[in-house]
């Protein structure tokens, strides 16, 4: 199942308007279980393709584009934060009644899904969280770009800059090299896909502001105490719990995993040696198989 052989519709949420992907000719009340899937920081609905063509014959899946990734417009009242987006997941599954869900989540994703089934566990049957952007201190060196996106003056610096200095090529090849773990082992068809992404968002015009505004979210995220930390919602959490972290991971290092193991209640862990970022598009088969383990498979 291709990008292309999903059907989208656009779903009114409060403050903003959201995209919701799932497989063509598929209506769901069929006796699976729902599942949402959400993208990280730069990602959208697509990134989760491979996963949930995977476990269609489990789980009834959509795929949802944050406000301002993918096919969905900013939120009206420019709020890009952490809560913000959780604000908008959860606005789809009032609105949709699909919940509970077994909700997936990516890098930023997975800190909105963290949140979300701490406030709301009446929404979710279960958690799978990859690479999730959970606090650490000690971020990867490689994942201070993000630090440095969040601060003022730095995204206007960027805009100065010659449009000229990276082609969609080699901006591509970058960021491909950022999140995956082999990235020289991507095929032509992927690469291909990469730089017709790139070249998409350069032309729609509030993409640097959602990229911007999220990651200043996340960072703001990272430093909020009380009830609003990751970490003491994580605790929280009563669904259960699939951890997924690549060796390779240049983003979020799989050290946290342990700390992330102690954080939830009923957590299992799936560390992959050769992914980095993205494992559930490099090691779909192995995330999936997982993913049945946690939902009671039989692993095939």
């Amino acid at each position: 199942m291709s990008s292309a052989e999903q059907q989208i519709r656009t779903v009114e949420v409060p403050g903003a308007v959201v995209a919701v992907h799932r497989p063509a000719g598929e209506g769901g009340a069929d006796g699976r279980e729902p599942g949402l899937f959400v993208h990280g920081l730069g990602g959208s609905a697509g990134n989760w393709t491979a996963l949930m063509d995977l476990l269609a014959d489990r789980i009834d899946g959509e795929a949802v584009d944050l406000p301002g990734f993918g096919a969905s417009a900013p939120p009206a009242d420019g709020n890009l934060s952490l809560s913000g987006h959780v604000r908008a997941v959860i606005g789809y599954l009032e609105a949709s009644g699909r919940g509970p869900v077994h909700l997936f989540g990516n890098s930023l994703g997975g800190a909105v899904a963290v949140r979300l089934a701490a406030l709301r566990p009446d929404l979710v049957r279960s958690l799978t969280l990859v690479s999730p952007a959970l606090p650490e201190l000690a971020p990867q060196r490689s994942a201070w770009p993000t630090v440095l996106l969040a601060m003022p003056g730095v995204p206007a610096l960027m805009r100065r800059l010659p449009a000229n200095r990276r082609g969609p090529e080699q901006a591509a090849d970058g960021l491909l090299r950022l999140v995956y773990g082999d990235p020289d082992g991507l095929s032509a068809a992927t690469r291909a896909e990469a730089v017709a992404e790139y070249r998409r968002r350069l032309t729609v015009p509030y993409a640097m502001q959602a990229l911007v505004g999220s990651a200043r979210g996340i960072v703001s995220a990272y430093t909020e105490r009380g009830d609003q930390a990751l970490w003491r919602q994580a605790a929280q959490v009563e669904a259960p719990v699939l951890l997924v972290y690549g060796l390779r991971d240049k983003l979020v290092s799989y050290r946290s995993a342990r700390r992330a193991c102690a954080a939830f209640a009923d957590a299992r862990l799936l560390v992959l040696p050769e992914s980095g970022h993205v494992a559930m598009m490099e090691h779909p088969e192995q995330v999936a198989r997982e993913v049945r383990e946690l939902l009671g498979g039989d692993g095939r």
